[in-house]
């Protein structure tokens, strides 16, 4: 299916030089070993022990990690791709985008949450603070940026010096948002009239660069040659195919496994999700006519919150809401899940064990049915996307998540805990690094990334200093600069590599709070 001009053996990673394979692959499909390579590295591994949305660790809930996310991810993602290829007229167009390898997609899922932080997006806003104020990085911390860092850069159990020399073709699926944060491609598309999904700046943090992003200046020469075979096929700024579907199957997973973790625990409770959803239906006419002040004021009043909803989608995707097919996903997700799986309360018996594995296997293949492929979308969609109805299916879903688990006041109690325990252990972190009487002593993994991110930056110093333009409006000068610059990167790279458990761990150990003397933190 995939016709990139080249033999896909050949385009492995270019730069670095090779050596003895630490083992020999056991299949010859290169995109099946793209698969395994991924599947058997030990950054995979550690989403076991990293937070979806609540840690399990210390909590006692059955709940999601990052590693049994992104197996759920894989399994939708390479559904989509065989059905989408097993109809021959949609297949010419995938041919003609580029392709769509159901192995492709399924590595480059499983590989897309590799670069997710302790504690989950939350760990993730704390790094990018911390990466651009405390250490000046103009890259910040995005954990999709990271995915790519690692399977390019940081893991060492491909057989090339760095990275897990993956194919340019997973290599390119991993790509969710295709640019840099603030320089390439040029122009760069957050300065479309019509930005890509995630292009866009932050609202509170204006000059930043995209709001999402999926890779770093230091791999920006590991982009560059995955996106070549792609040219004139889809745009600079466009997901390939194979990327579109693993980034449908996270939304897909995402709004359907969630929701029964909260289930399973109790959180998702009929009455409060009937009500908000009732209430809604009952008043749409009123509440459309309301002013959205007083809506933000009275937003934990039943159907407040879901028309908040609905007018964001018509601000941000009017290209595609539309209120009749709002209505029906709403009424929809009322009768299959408010009145279907909440109806009755979780219990562990058969009866709801069934109820949940139906519930989930219904919904996964309604969703990954309502896939369609398009030749020319819409610049804040991509060429594969979800019919109109199932779109609005997922935004209710997602709705009733965030809108009753991740607002609750609980949870913020508990992710802001998080936040110092990870700012904490940043800090100290550096101060080790500083101190010159102790660098002979340092965890050995950070001074491989420290020394790592030094050659990286002192060659960009060298040869690109525009790419190390920050918020200062100036690159970096003088070697101190740059060790600044490597600094930050290795720390950041060492934290965000590291588990949940792992980062309580080196935080009670930095900070004398345990007797224990040989943990699982320092075993890295």
């Amino acid at each position: 299916m995939r016709d990139h001009g080249v033999d896909p053996r050949a385009v492995r990673r270019s730069t670095g030089e090779h050596r003895t394979p630490v083992s020999a692959d056991l299949v010859a499909s290169p995109f099946r070993v793209d698969r395994d390579r991924v599947a058997s590295s030990p950054f995979f591994a550690r989403l076991g022990g990293v937070t979806q949305v609540v840690s399990p660790t210390g909590s006692g809930l059955l709940v999601h990690n990052r590693l049994t996310h992104s197996l759920k991810v894989a399994q939708v993602a390479r559904a989509i791709a065989e059905r989408l290829t097993a109809d021959p007229d949609t297949a010419v167009l995938l041919h003609r985008l580029g392709g769509c390898h159901p192995d492709v997609v399924e590595a480059a899922a499983l590989a897309h949450d590799l670069g997710h932080p302790p504690f989950g997006h939350l760990g993730e806003q704390v790094l990018d603070r911390l990466a651009r104020h405390r250490f000046g990085l103009p890259d910040g911390f995005e954990g999709n940026a990271q995915s790519f860092r690692i399977i390019t850069t940081t893991d060492v159990r491909g057989p090339a010096a760095s990275g897990l020399d993956l194919t340019t073709a997973t290599r390119a699926a991993t790509l969710k948002y295709p640019w840099t944060r603030l320089s390439h491609p040029q122009p760069h598309p957050r300065a479309m009239p019509v930005p890509p999904r995630g292009a866009g700046e932050p609202a509170d943090m204006p000059g930043t660069g995209s709001a999402k992003f999926s890779v770093y200046v230091t791999e920006l020469d590991d982009f560059v040659q995955s996106r070549a075979p792609f040219t004139g096929r889809i745009d600079p700024w466009q997901q390939t195919v194979e990327a579109a579907v693993m980034d449908i199957a996270d939304d897909v997973a995402y709004a359907i496994h969630d929701l029964e973790d909260f289930h399973r625990v109790g959180v998702l409770q009929h009455a409060t999700v009937s009500a908000e959803l009732a209430a809604w239906q009952a008043d749409a006419l009123e509440l459309a006519g309301a002013d959205r002040d007083e809506l933000v004021a009275h937003s934990r009043r039943p159907g407040r919150s879901l028309e908040l909803l609905r007018r964001r989608l018509h601000v941000k995707d009017s290209w595609v809401v539309d209120d009749d097919a709002f209505a029906a996903a709403v009424s929809t997700v009322r009768k299959e899940l408010v009145d279907g799986l909440l109806a009755v309360p979780f219990d562990g018996s058969v009866e709801t064990e069934q109820a949940v594995a139906e519930f989930s296997a219904r919904w996964t293949a309604r969703l990954c049915d309502g896939v369609a492929v398009l030749a020319e979308p819409h610049p804040r969609a991509a060429h594969v996307v979800l019919t109109t109805e199932h779109w609005h299916e997922v935004q209710v879903l997602k709705f009733v998540h965030h809108r009753f688990v991740l607002a609750r006041p609980d949870l913020a109690l508990h992710q802001r805990g998080q936040a110092r325990l990870l700012t904490a252990l940043v800090e100290a972190l550096d101060q080790w690094l500083t101190d010159r009487h102790e660098a002979s002593r340092l965890p050995r993994r950070l001074h491989d990334l420290v020394e790592l991110a030094g050659a990286e930056y002192a060659s960009l110093a060298a040869t690109s200093p525009e790419l190390l333009v920050g918020a200062t409006g100036e690159a970096p000068r003088g070697r101190d600069a740059v060790r600044a610059l490597a600094r930050g990167r290795g720390v950041v790279d060492f934290v965000a590599s590291l588990t949940d458990t792992q980062a309580a761990a080196m935080m009670d150990a930095l900070s004398g709070r345990t007797g224990q003397l040989w943990t699982d933190a320092f075993v890295l």
